[in-house]
C-alpha cells in the first residue's frame, strides 16, 4: 500500500512540475515577444530595489494595517510552505517527519513557526475576503474587475484558507498518533498551535485518525500543487514570484522623466546643427512609431503586464479616474496581458506571421483611455511592484499621433505653438514679458 502511495505522489509531483515548467515557457516566449531593451546596468542598485520592494514590501507600509495583513499572507504561505520539501522527500520515499531525525530539537521549534504563520495567513485572508465582498473596499471595483478578477482573487483565498487548516489538522492528529505510541508516528516534541485542537479528535480511533492525517497530508500537498500551477497558467497571483524579477529590472531613473524616442532625438540634434553620437547616426529609422499592439511594446512592458497585482491602488491614485475620466492604469496592464496571451496562442497555433485583425490599441485600450493620461506618474509610485502603465500609455499615444496623425485639436494648437513660439499660448517671444511691463507702469 505505502508502495503504491509512493508511485501515486512520484507521478502527481512530476505531473505538477511539468504543468509549471510548460506554464513559464509560455510566459517566457510571450514576454520575449516584446521588442528589445538594456536593463542590465547597476546590478548592486537592482538588487537592493528587489530586496526592498519585492521581499521587504517597502511601498505597501504606507498603509501599516493592509501591509501587516498582505506579509502575514506573503510571508506566512512561503515559509509554510518550506515544509513541502521534507513532504516531498516522505512521499517519494515513503518516510513520515524525515527532519525531525535530522534537525533534532530544532525540529519542533520550526514546526511551531510554521504554524503561528498558517494561523496569521487563516486570520488576514479571512479579513481579504471580508473586504472584498462585505465592505467593498472601492478600489477592488471597476470595469475591468468583472467575475473573473473578483473569483480569481476569491478562489486563492479560499485556498490559501484550506490548505492552512489540513497543514494544522494534520498536525494535531499526527500528535495524538504520536501520544498514543502508533509505529510510523515517531514522537517529535510538541506543536503547541495544533496541539490544543488535539482535544476535537481524541475520542477517534486510531485507523480514524491515521485515515484523517493521512487525507489532511494529500489535500495539503495536492492542494499546493493545484495552487502553483493555477498561478503559473491563468491568475494574478502570478506576481507572487513576478515581482522580485520586475522590481530587478525596474526603471532605476527618477519616475517623471520620460523615455525619449531616440529616433526624434537624433532629428532634433541633426535639425539643431547639435552632435550626434556615431551609433545613433548610423541608426535606420524605426519600422513603426510608438505602438500599436503588444509586439511593439519592449519585453519590460510585458513583464510589467505579468506582473500586475490588480491590486488597484495606481487606479485610486490616479487624478484622470479620480475625476471621472475612461482611464485606469490597472485596466492598461490587465488589457496588455490579456492581449499578449491572445497573441501567444495565435502565434503557437497558426504560425508567427498570422494576424487576427485585432490590436491592443483599438481592440483593447481605446483612444480616450490613452489621451486622459496626464503623465503625472501617480500610478508608477503607488504601484508596490513598480509597474510602469505610463510607458505603454506614452506608446500607443505616440502612434496614435506620430503614425496616424490622430490627435484632438487642442493638442495640435498647442504642439504648433510650441513650435513656433516656444510657449503653448499662441503669441510671440517677445511680447511674453508684456504683463510685467504693465505691472510697472502701475508702480
Amino acid at each position: 500500500m505505502h508502495v503504491v502511495a509512493q508511485i501515486i505522489f512520484t507521478l502527481l509531483l512530476s505531473a505538477a512540475g511539468a504543468g509549471i515548467y510548460l506554464s513559464i515557457s509560455r510566459i517566457r516566449k510571450n514576454i520575449l515577444l516584446g521588442r528589445d531593451e538594456d536593463r542590465s546596468g547597476n546590478k548592486t542598485a537592482r538588487i537592493k530595489n528587489m530586496l526592498l520592494m519585492a521581499l521587504g514590501q517597502k511601498k505597501m507600509f504606507k498603509k501599516p494595517l493592509p501591509a501587516l495583513l498582505h506579509f502575514f499572507v506573503y510571508a506566512g504561505f512561503l515559509i509554510v510552505n518550506m515544509e513541502m520539501l521534507e513532504i516531498a522527500i516522505d512521499g517519494v520515499f515513503g518516510t513520515h517527519r524525515i527532519f525531525a531525525g535530522v534537525l533534532g530539537s530544532f525540529y519542533p521549534v520550526m514546526i511551531n513557526i510554521f504554524e503561528f504563520f498558517a494561523v496569521t495567513v487563516i486570520i488576514a485572508c479571512a479579513i481579504f475576503l471580508i473586504r472584498r465582498n462585505v465592505l467593498h473596499v472601492k478600489r477592488f471595483s471597476g470595469t475591468e474587475m468583472n467575475k473573473w478578477p473578483l473569483l480569481d482573487a476569491n478562489l486563492i483565498l479560499g485556498m490559501e484558507i484550506i490548505l492552512m487548516l489540513a497543514f494544522l489538522k494534520m498536525n494535531a492528529m499526527d500528535q495524538i498518533l504520536q501520544d498514543i505510541g502508533n509505529e510510523h508516528y515517531t514522537h517529535t516534541g510538541t506543536f503547541y498551535i495544533s496541539a490544543s485542537l488535539k482535544g476535537l479528535y481524541t475520542s477517534y480511533s486510531p485507523q480514524f485518525l491515521i485515515i484523517s492525517e493521512r487525507t489532511c497530508w494529500w489535500v495539503h500537498i495536492i492542494g499546493v500543487m493545484f495552487f502553483a500551477n493555477y498561478v503559473f497558467y491563468n491568475s494574478k497571483h502570478l506576481h507572487i514570484f513576478m515581482a522580485f524579477i520586475n522590481t530587478y529590472f525596474a526603471k532605476l531613473t527618477p519616475a517623471g522623466k520620460l523615455t525619449n524616442m531616440p529616433e526624434v532625438t537624433k532629428e532634433v540634434k541633426l535639425m539643431l546643427n547639435l552632435p550626434v553620437e556615431e551609433s545613433a547616426a548610423t541608426e535606420q529609422a524605426p519600422g513603426r512609431f510608438g505602438a500599436k499592439d503588444v509586439r511593439d511594446l519592449t519585453w519590460k512592458n510585458l513583464l510589467d503586464a505579468y506582473s500586475c497585482t490588480e491590486c488597484g491602488r495606481c487606479t485610486q491614485q490616479c487624478p484622470a479616474n479620480i475625476t471621472g475620466k475612461k482611464l485606469s492604469p490597472r485596466k492598461i496592464m490587465m488589457d496588455t496581458r490579456d492581449r499578449l496571451e491572445e497573441v501567444g496562442k495565435n502565434i503557437k497555433k497558426h504560425g508567427n506571421d498570422y494576424d487576427d485583425g485585432k490590436s491592443l490599441l483599438g481592440s483593447y485600450i481605446s483612444e480616450e483611455e490613452i489621451l486622459a493620461c496626464t503623465t503625472c506618474n501617480a500610478c508608477v509610485e503607488a504601484c508596490p511592484v513598480t509597474i510602469d502603465p505610463v510607458s505603454i500609455i506614452l506608446q500607443l499615444r505616440r502612434f496614435k499621433l506620430m503614425e496616424e496623425s490622430q490627435a484632438p485639436a487642442s493638442w495640435n494648437s498647442m504642439l504648433s505653438n510650441i513650435e513656433n513660439n516656444m510657449a503653448p499660448w499662441k503669441f510671440s517671444p517677445s511680447d511674453r514679458f508684456n504683463w510685467a511691463d504693465k505691472l510697472k507702469g502701475q508702480n
